[in-house]
């Protein structure tokens, strides 16, 4: 599980079959205390997600599996939205 920060949204015109309507996010990962890392990726959402939400994306086999029908191409899904991150000393 990656946390992130939707960027923007993706267009795209021309789709794998079984990604018919749905929309890709840009999502810049992050710590858990907000810090990005690494680069921005490309994430099919599959919970109404938009700019500036943070969420938590499953990544490869997990992403595909998010989907329906399963095993599309993707490596990144959004599964979810974060409320809050609670970080335990020495955890």
């Amino acid at each position: 599980m990656i946390l992130g920060e939707v960027l923007g949204a993706l267009v795209a015109n021309t789709r794998y079959q079984g990604l018919e309507g749905r929309i890709f996010l840009i999502v810049q990962p992050q710590e858990a205390d907000g810090k990005a890392i690494g680069d921005a990726v490309v994430a099919v959402d599959t919970v109404q997600a938009g700019p500036g939400d943070r969420v938590y994306m499953v990544l490869s086999r997990e992403a595909a599996l998010a989907l329906e029908p399963w095993f599309v191409p993707v490596d990144h899904a959004i599964v979810g939205f974060v409320d809050s991150v609670d970080l335990e000393e020495g955890g």
